[in-house]
């Protein structure tokens, strides 16, 4: 990578809450259609003030518009809690991008900044947020809180996540999320952004740990990251080329259109299996696609919280 590719990517991620918001912001601009009109991006929680309470939170601007009073709520009067959990093993560092572009991302870039953007409508919100990453280790663990500080904090938390090179990075997914589930005590939405690439194929310990976290009563939804064209529709030339995992390092020579047909069909089965099976949990399955835009994440997010809160 050269210096130009190095300062442009720096300069991606000093911009990554900026980013998100535009994310968002772009996302409420076209919801003027939709179940949710009316939704500001800037809008805080208020209650009304009662005589006797401290004036020190009275939204004295909201006072000017209607005459009434009214306090805000702040982190320790939060009406949701949210966890967010994201795979970064090496298989989410696909494909290959040099930089930091809202419309060319890499599966954690996608998965990163849908966070992001997810944490920047929370905090809008006044609600408390909570973050876990992990690869072949429990990489990074946060609990939910609602304070600046702890905002900017998961912020540079997710960047790290995106700008690392994990190498051999293996995923055993349900190992963490047991440990996860042991660790939120207070009902909240659980988001997961995971490729569902699993070095072990035994995805019955995967959906014994997701049913872990919905024993404890969370609302579980799986945002399902995948590079649609690539990695389900294989979608490549038909020249000669080396396919390596880059969770083990294994590869295989071959001629794409050799294998497109029963690889399509192997996957899709797969991905299927998946969504049936999220269903009989009760888990919220979501396909991300990074060729998209988040208005998938995002208005998912709106549905779920109406029916959480």
């Amino acid at each position: 990578m050269n210096l130009q590719q190095e300062l442009n990517k720096a300069s991606g991620f000093k911009n990554f809450e900026l980013l998100a918001k535009q994310v968002v912001e772009g996302f409420i601009a076209g919801m003027h259609k939709s179940p949710f009109h009316g939704f500001s991006a800037e809008f805080a929680e208020h209650k009304i003030y009662n005589q006797g309470e401290s004036t020190r939170h009275i939204d004295w601007k909201l006072f000017a518009k209607t005459d009434k009073l009214y306090t805000k709520r702040y982190d320790d009067e939060t009406n949701l809690r949210c966890h967010i959990i994201v795979d970064n093993s090496s298989s989410m560092h696909y494909p290959e991008v040099d930089d930091f572009l809202i419309n060319h991302l890499n599966k954690i870039g996608f998965s990163a900044l849908a966070s992001a953007s997810l944490m920047h409508m929370l905090k809008k919100q006044r609600d408390a947020v909570g973050l876990s990453i992990y690869s072949d280790d429990y990489d990074f663990y946060s609990p939910e809180k609602g304070s600046e500080r702890h905002h900017q904090m998961l912020l540079n938390q997710l960047s790290d996540a995106v700008i690392s090179k994990p190498l051999n990075k293996t995923t055993e997914t349900y190992t963490y999320l047991h440990q996860i589930a042991e660790k939120i005590h207070r009902r909240s939405m659980i988001f997961l952004f995971t490729d569902m690439f699993q070095t072990s194929a035994d995805d019955t310990k995967l959906f014994e740990a997701l049913r872990h976290l919905k024993y404890n009563k969370h609302e579980v939804i799986l945002f399902h990251v995948i590079d649609k064209d690539k990695e389900l529709k294989f979608d490549f030339d038909n020249k000669p080329k080396r396919f390596i995992d880059v969770e083990t390092g294994e590869y295989i020579n071959l001629y794409a259109d050799t294998i497109k047909e029963s690889y399509q069909d192997s996957v899709s089965a797969y991905f299927e299996a998946l969504r049936l099976k999220c269903a009989q949990y009760k888990i919220k399955y979501v396909e991300a696609d990074i060729n998209n835009n988040f208005n998938n994440v995002l208005t998912t997010y709106m549905i779920e919280r109406q029916k959480f809160i």
